[in-house]
Protein backbone atom coordinates (compact mmCIF):
# COMPACT_ATOMS: atom_id res chain seq x y z
CA UNK A 1 0.00 0.00 0.00
CA UNK A 2 1.42 3.24 -1.25
CA UNK A 3 1.75 6.10 1.53
CA UNK A 4 1.93 9.35 1.32
CA UNK A 5 5.94 9.48 2.01
CA UNK A 6 6.00 7.22 -0.61
CA UNK A 7 4.99 9.98 -3.49
CA UNK A 8 6.81 12.67 -5.42
CA UNK A 9 5.74 15.84 -7.20
CA UNK A 10 7.83 18.55 -9.40
CA UNK A 11 8.65 22.20 -7.72
CA UNK A 12 6.87 25.00 -9.49
CA UNK A 13 10.44 25.43 -10.31
CA UNK A 14 10.90 21.98 -12.09
CA UNK A 15 12.64 20.01 -9.63
CA UNK A 16 11.60 16.83 -8.07
CA UNK A 17 10.73 16.78 -4.51
CA UNK A 18 9.62 13.76 -2.41
CA UNK A 19 7.26 13.50 0.48
CA UNK A 20 9.04 12.29 2.10
CA UNK A 21 11.16 15.09 2.63
CA UNK A 22 7.89 16.40 5.06
CA UNK A 23 8.22 13.40 6.66
CA UNK A 24 7.60 14.39 10.60
CA UNK A 25 5.42 17.31 9.58
CA UNK A 26 1.54 18.80 9.43
CA UNK A 27 0.93 19.18 5.98
CA UNK A 28 -1.67 20.94 4.41
CA UNK A 29 -2.01 20.18 0.67
CA UNK A 30 -4.12 22.63 -1.62
CA UNK A 31 -5.02 22.34 -5.06
CA UNK A 32 -5.01 26.23 -6.25
CA UNK A 33 -6.14 28.46 -9.11
CA UNK A 34 -4.66 31.84 -10.25
CA UNK A 35 -7.93 33.27 -11.40
CA UNK A 36 -10.41 31.72 -8.76
CA UNK A 37 -12.96 33.51 -6.21
CA UNK A 38 -11.04 31.12 -3.38
CA UNK A 39 -7.86 32.60 -4.71
CA UNK A 40 -7.44 35.16 -2.13
CA UNK A 41 -7.45 32.51 0.23
CA UNK A 42 -3.79 32.08 -0.61
CA UNK A 43 -3.29 34.81 2.23
CA UNK A 44 -4.52 33.17 4.98
CA UNK A 45 -2.80 30.25 3.99
CA UNK A 46 0.39 32.15 3.76
CA UNK A 47 -0.81 33.35 7.31
CA UNK A 48 -1.14 29.78 8.53
CA UNK A 49 2.58 28.63 7.15
CA UNK A 50 4.52 31.88 8.63
CA UNK A 51 2.53 31.33 11.95
CA UNK A 52 3.06 27.51 12.55
CA UNK A 53 6.03 26.81 10.54
CA UNK A 54 8.17 26.99 13.58
CA UNK A 55 6.07 24.26 15.01
CA UNK A 56 6.43 21.81 12.20
CA UNK A 57 3.64 22.94 9.89
CA UNK A 58 3.90 23.28 5.87
CA UNK A 59 1.34 23.82 3.00
CA UNK A 60 1.94 22.62 0.04
CA UNK A 61 0.33 24.00 -2.89
CA UNK A 62 -0.31 22.54 -6.24
CA UNK A 63 -1.63 25.00 -8.78
CA UNK A 64 -4.54 23.00 -10.76
CA UNK A 65 -6.76 24.26 -14.19
CA UNK A 66 -9.27 21.30 -14.45
CA UNK A 67 -11.98 23.91 -12.81
CA UNK A 68 -13.14 26.55 -14.92
CA UNK A 69 -9.95 26.99 -16.60
CA UNK A 70 -8.86 29.02 -13.60
CA UNK A 71 -5.22 28.31 -13.55
CA UNK A 72 -4.40 28.85 -17.56
CA UNK A 73 -0.96 30.28 -17.17
CA UNK A 74 2.54 28.64 -17.10
CA UNK A 75 5.26 28.51 -14.03
CA UNK A 76 6.16 31.53 -14.75
CA UNK A 77 2.74 33.13 -14.40
CA UNK A 78 1.55 31.20 -11.50
CA UNK A 79 4.53 32.18 -9.57
CA UNK A 80 4.14 35.90 -9.73
CA UNK A 81 0.66 35.62 -9.04
CA UNK A 82 1.48 33.93 -5.66
CA UNK A 83 4.71 35.52 -4.75
CA UNK A 84 3.79 39.13 -6.05
CA UNK A 85 -0.19 39.08 -5.07
CA UNK A 86 -0.10 37.09 -2.22
CA UNK A 87 3.48 36.87 -0.66
CA UNK A 88 3.50 33.00 -1.21
CA UNK A 89 6.56 31.51 0.30
CA UNK A 90 5.20 28.07 0.95
CA UNK A 91 6.34 25.31 -1.59
CA UNK A 92 4.81 25.69 -4.83
CA UNK A 93 4.30 22.72 -7.61
CA UNK A 94 3.49 22.31 -11.13
CA UNK A 95 0.59 22.64 -12.26
CA UNK A 96 -0.98 18.95 -12.12
CA UNK A 97 -4.66 17.12 -12.78
CA UNK A 98 -6.58 16.49 -9.68
CA UNK A 99 -9.56 14.18 -10.99
CA UNK A 100 -9.96 11.96 -14.32
CA UNK A 101 -7.33 9.31 -15.73
CA UNK A 102 -4.45 11.93 -15.36
CA UNK A 103 -5.11 13.20 -12.26
CA UNK A 104 -1.31 13.45 -10.04
CA UNK A 105 -0.89 10.56 -8.02
CA UNK A 106 -0.69 12.58 -4.30
CA UNK A 107 -4.31 14.01 -5.33
CA UNK A 108 -5.63 9.42 -6.35
CA UNK A 109 -3.99 9.24 -2.96
CA UNK A 110 -5.67 11.80 -1.17
CA UNK A 111 -9.01 11.14 -2.47
CA UNK A 112 -8.74 7.69 -1.63
CA UNK A 113 -8.04 8.18 1.76
CA UNK A 114 -10.51 11.21 1.95
CA UNK A 115 -13.51 10.53 -0.62
CA UNK A 116 -15.24 13.74 0.20
CA UNK A 117 -19.23 14.60 -0.39
CA UNK A 118 -18.36 13.16 -4.39
CA UNK A 119 -16.57 9.90 -3.34
CA UNK A 120 -13.24 10.20 -4.77
CA UNK A 121 -13.69 13.93 -6.98
CA UNK A 122 -12.65 17.03 -5.85
CA UNK A 123 -15.30 19.34 -5.91
CA UNK A 124 -13.40 22.88 -6.69
CA UNK A 125 -9.96 25.13 -6.72
CA UNK A 126 -8.76 24.88 -3.20
CA UNK A 127 -9.61 21.34 -1.73
CA UNK A 128 -7.41 20.87 1.02
CA UNK A 129 -6.06 18.14 2.70
CA UNK A 130 -4.64 17.84 6.08
CA UNK A 131 -2.00 15.26 6.74
CA UNK A 132 -0.32 14.27 10.36
CA UNK A 133 3.35 13.74 10.63
CA UNK A 134 3.51 10.39 10.88
CA UNK A 135 2.10 10.61 6.99
CA UNK A 136 -1.68 9.34 7.00
CA UNK A 137 -4.80 11.87 6.10
CA UNK A 138 -6.48 13.54 9.29
CA UNK A 139 -9.06 15.84 7.21
CA UNK A 140 -10.27 16.97 3.87
CA UNK A 141 -11.57 20.43 3.91
CA UNK A 142 -14.01 22.14 1.27
CA UNK A 143 -12.84 24.36 -1.11
CA UNK A 144 -15.49 27.70 0.88
CA UNK A 145 -13.64 26.67 4.04
CA UNK A 146 -11.00 29.51 5.09
CA UNK A 147 -7.63 29.05 6.28
CA UNK A 148 -8.81 31.09 9.08
CA UNK A 149 -11.51 28.47 10.01
CA UNK A 150 -9.30 25.39 9.55
CA UNK A 151 -6.60 26.72 12.56
CA UNK A 152 -8.15 25.28 15.61
CA UNK A 153 -7.61 22.18 13.25
CA UNK A 154 -4.16 23.05 12.85
CA UNK A 155 -3.50 23.59 16.22
CA UNK A 156 -4.99 20.58 17.50
CA UNK A 157 -2.94 18.15 15.01
CA UNK A 158 0.03 20.43 15.97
Amino acid sequence: MTTFYQLSATSLEGQPVSMADYAGKLVLVVNTASHCGFTPQYAGLETLYKKYATRGFVVLGFPCNQFGKQEPGGADEIAQTCHINYGVSFPMFEKVEVNGASAHPVFRYLKDELPGALGGRIKWNFTKFLIGRDGKPLKRFAPITTPEKMEATILTAL
